[in-house]
């Protein structure tokens, strides 16, 4: 969706959406000039309002919270490829490693 979609659906202002984009809590892609929001910004953007307007938390703590978000995000990813990468080995590889993840969350 785009820049004028998108604050509407979430009932927000320009200035609030450039303030978002400069801290780094929303990036959108830019499409002729324009910038396009997915679902994931949707996403965000929600959560930061919520963050923000239901539960107080101020500027620095979005941050913290949004950077744990992308972590999270990334942690997921990095999982896929190990399940991936896992999932290529031999039968006996595999009962190994996954005994060997069992030990680790056991700790």
């Amino acid at each position: 969706m785009d820049d004028l979609e998108f604050r509407l659906h979430l009932k927000i202002d320009i200035v609030q959406l450039d303030l978002w984009i400069e801290q780094g809590w929303l990036i959108p892609e830019t499409s002729g000039g324009q910038r396009q929001f997915r679902d994931a910004d949707v996403a965000r953007a929600r959560l930061i309002l919520d963050l923000m307007a239901n539960m107080g938390v101020n500027e620095a703590g979005v941050d913290v919270v949004m950077e744990l978000v992308d972590e999270l995000h990334g942690l997921r990813g990095t999982m896929g490829k190990l399940m991936t990468a896992i999932s290529k080995q031999e039968r006996d590889v595999q009962h190994r490693l996954f005994e060997s993840l069992e030990e680790i969350d056991r700790l």
